[in-house]
């Protein structure tokens, strides 16, 4: 097409999932009560890890920065998503899709590495122990997460500020819930191979970098406790892990699950879409589920502060106290 006769965008249309309007409601209310859920969980464990005493060491710090991630990734998509469910906007600024891509690219690069952290942490309880208050503490803590965050936050613009670059001059339908790199990148003109090739390195070494770590952490987890002489303290130093290994194999299953399903032919669109919109919502609505059922610690400091507890467990509670 010449030059003369394109017509450039300055602004998309997200479709949303066109094969289900007729269940938009339904979807609305759904993806509504999901979001809530989402907010409500992970500041809950916020809250938790800022007001209790016992939960303000490094492990509960990376859990509070996730927690956090989880809240800012969920608000990225949600709100505009809802608006698109219930035909109220689904037109988005050409400058506020490249942002909201760039911030749903950063927040999930930063959730893979926030994961390698607490694993390096369990690694240094368990297979350091001796070593541990100066393997973490609050500095090495405080100088993880901000090397975490700065990367995660700044990475991403190699790949999204290039794009952002590109004339956008055939369809302005985005077939997807979100701005999704790969969706918006087929709308350009002319030849992207070389943006989405550079773009898929970046994300296969934000993934595989921190996947790699966390098998190797866990291999040497393993080997240590498998030294252990009694049974009694094999069970202890597994619990130490139990939580976060949940959290990993649910950050990584998922991920592949969607990575594989939105590759299958057969899956019709939409349901590629809904398979990619699980993937967005499904742990983050479920890390702090997991640390409310399976930590002990998450669970006795949402008994002090939220009142669960028996009126006599919180007389006796106070008189320790004093």
């Amino acid at each position: 097409m010449s030059d003369s006769n394109r017509t450039l965008h300055s602004e998309f249309i997200i479709v949303g999932l066109p094969g289900l309007q007729e269940h938009y409601i339904a979807l609305f209310i759904f993806f509504l009560i999901l979001f809530l859920a989402i907010i409500m969980g992970n500041l809950l464990i916020l809250v938790l890890v800022a007001l209790d005493h016992g939960l303000q060491t490094p492990m509960y710090f990376f859990l509070g920065n996730l927690s956090l991630l989880d809240i800012l990734l969920t608000s990225t998509v949600i709100p505009k998503l809802l608006a698109v469910l219930l035909h109220h906007n689904n037109i988005i600024s050409f400058s506020g899709c490249f942002i909201q891509m760039h911030f749903f690219i950063a927040f999930a690069a930063i959730e893979g590495f926030l994961v390698a952290a607490m694993s390096y942490d369990r690694y240094a309880a368990i297979v350091k122990p001796l070593h541990y208050n100066t393997l973490i503490n609050t500095k090495v803590c405080l100088k993880m997460a901000s090397t975490i965050w700065v990367l995660g936050v700044f990475a991403p613009l190699l790949s999204v500020v290039p794009a952002s670059t590109l004339p956008f001059c055939g369809s302005n339908l985005i077939l997807h819930i979100v701005c999704d790199y790969r969706t918006v990148m087929s709308l350009a003109c002319g030849d992207v191979t070389v943006h989405v090739n550079f773009t898929l390195l970046m994300a296969m070494m934000s993934i595989y970098i921190p996947f790699l770590y966390v098998l190797w952490t866990y291999c040497r987890i393993i080997a240590s406790v498998m030294k252990l002489k009694t049974v009694v303290s094999r069970k202890k130093a597994f619990s130490m892990c139990s939580s976060h290994v949940a959290v990993v194999f649910l950050y990584y299953v998922s991920s592949a699950v969607v990575y594989i399903g939105l590759r299958v032919e057969s899956i019709p669109p939409d349901g590629r879409i809904f398979v990619g919109a699980v993937y967005y919502f499904l742990t983050p609505l479920l890390n702090p589920i997991i640390y409310w059922l399976r930590n002990e610690k998450i669970k006795a400091a949402a008994q002090r502060y939220f009142s669960l507890q028996s009126p006599h467990s919180v007389k006796s509670l106070s008189t320790l106290r004093h």
